[in-house]
């Protein structure tokens, strides 16, 4: 790719001497938008249309013309009118020689073209120098002010130069350009905004499998059993008791599936005495679906701290307590206060309110606005070495929780254990492999291949080379 100096253009186009001229094509609501974002950033705009009259809708301080009146007066003209109607601008093909066509379609579904609409456009006037731009933006975010979500704008072309002329007006209305290469990559920019949630899927998909298994897990122990064996009906726990496991049961899964993958790498880099290898791809995605699964996680520890704030007020809790203060005072007997019972209580307590804060602290530290104004380090601490507390923290308050049920073999229903048993054992798994790779003898090991180190570097001459199968 032709290097630009960035001396050759500068970081703006317009100045308060003079305005940049910028015209666009077409009066829907995103150019509408663009147009007045524009207006307000120091250019002057001009609008070609096929019925050119102005209209109340258009910003103020615009003009506009026919599209072949307003394409004169811009070398810059960005056109925002879907493919379809892409026609029209072979009778411009004069005027439009030289210039900058920006293009900022989008389609309905993906690769709905056999080539990508800024490619097309391309072929379409040969004379120009189209450039893909502003697709992954809505008229929406330009009309509120850029959020920190809708900053990026991909931009692909073959003309360097024209590449850079787009930028600059990308930089002066406060959006970050980023450079995706040659045209060819439309393609690619033009299917983003139609992915619905990519790196989500693999988290929404194994979040709910997880639900699912253990929610009918519950439903095996706490209502078909006692239905079965005692004829109690039990189905009233479904709305809050059983949704109050099954919450926790997640979140803390799904915490420690967070980091279980780095958990693996360490234990591949380990094996294989070099970081020169790639890893197999399921665990490449795993890791990429790391911030997601957190963020889930994050959400059912907030739905159990809210189902288990509603517990006093539930018919069946207040009945119970009811009903037994009536027992104690007919009978005139009482319950021992128990301090050890009160301690346990109070830890159980005491730990998941830590874990959740911690919890919360990591779901504010991984979102762009907060992970933008932390170093590297700063960021690695948190999600790190806090992480693991929380793991920890949230670890330690199933196992108070449980206490001496663990082992009792009347906790047992159709040979199942409690659901939170189940649930300890990715955490207890991950905990145990990250203590041992923490131990000086292998956390040394471990650090020096992550720094170079090699212990045969043959082995990754070949990795690299396909020879191995990694």
């Amino acid at each position: 790719m032709e290097k630009i100096s960035t001396d050759a253009f500068p970081l703006t186009m317009h100045s308060s001497e003079k305005q940049e001229t910028v015209c666009i094509f077409g009066t829907g609501d995103f150019g509408r938008s663009l147009g007045l974002k524009m207006l307000q950033c120091g250019y002057s705009i001009v609008f070609g249309s096929r019925t050119p009259r102005m209209s109340s809708l258009l910003p103020n301080g615009a003009e506009i013309m026919s599209y072949f009146d307003a394409a004169q007066k811009s070398d810059i003209i960005i056109i925002t009118i879907h493919r379809e109607h892409y026609d029209f601008l072979t009778e411009l093909t004069e005027v439009l020689n030289g210039k900058i066509l920006v293009d900022v379609s989008n389609n309905l579904k993906i690769n709905q073209y056999p080539e990508s609409n800024a490619e097309y456009l391309a072929q379409l006037v040969p004379g120009t120098h189209v450039v893909k731009a502003f697709n992954t933006i809505s008229a929406w975010a330009l009309q509120s002010g850029a959020l920190d979500a809708s900053r990026q704008v991909f931009i692909c072309g073959n003309d360097s130069k024209a590449k850079q002329r787009v930028m600059d007006v990308v930089r002066s209305l406060g959006l970050t350009p980023l450079d995706k290469g040659s045209l060819v990559a439309a393609n690619e920019i033009e299917n983003y905004p139609l992915q619905l949630f990519p790196m989500w899927k693999f988290p929404f998909y194994l979040s709910a499998v997880l639900c699912v298994f253990f929610f009918f897990y519950c439903v095996i122990r706490d209502v078909i059993y006692p239905y079965v064996y005692e004829k109690r009906d039990r189905t009233f726990r479904l709305p809050i008791s059983i949704p109050n496991r099954v919450f926790p049961i997640a979140a803390l899964t799904l915490l420690a599936l967070v980091y279980l993958p780095g958990v693996i790498a360490a234990i591949l880099q380990l094996y294989r005495g070099t970081k020169y290898c790639r890893f197999p791809d399921w665990l490449d995605h795993w890791m990429l679906c790391r911030k997601q699964l957190g963020l889930i996680a994050l959400g059912f520890a907030f739905l159990h701290v809210l189902y288990t704030l509603v517990i006093p007020i539930r018919y069946y809790v207040r009945w119970t307590w009811n009903n037994r203060t009536v027992t104690q005072a007919i009978t005139k007997k009482e319950n021992p206060f128990s301090t050890t019972t009160s301690w346990l209580s109070d830890s159980y307590i005491a730990l998941g309110m830590l874990g959740f804060f911690l919890f919360v602290l990591l779901g504010i530290t991984s979102l762009p606005s907060v992970s933008n104004t932390v170093n590297w380090r700063e960021f690695r601490f948190v999600q790190s070495k806090l992480g693991y507390l929380t793991l920890i923290l949230c670890t330690a308050h199933t196992l108070v929780y449980g206490g001496k049920k663990f082992l009792n073999p009347s906790n047992l229903v159709w040979y199942l254990p409690s659901a939170y048993v189940i649930a300890l054992i990715i955490p207890c798994t991950v905990l145990v492999i990250k203590f041992i790779l923490i131990l000086p003898c292998i956390d040394k090991t471990l650090m020096r291949i992550r720094q170079g180190w090699e212990r045969n570097p043959k082995y990754s001459e070949s990795a690299l080379n396909g020879k191995t199968d990694i």
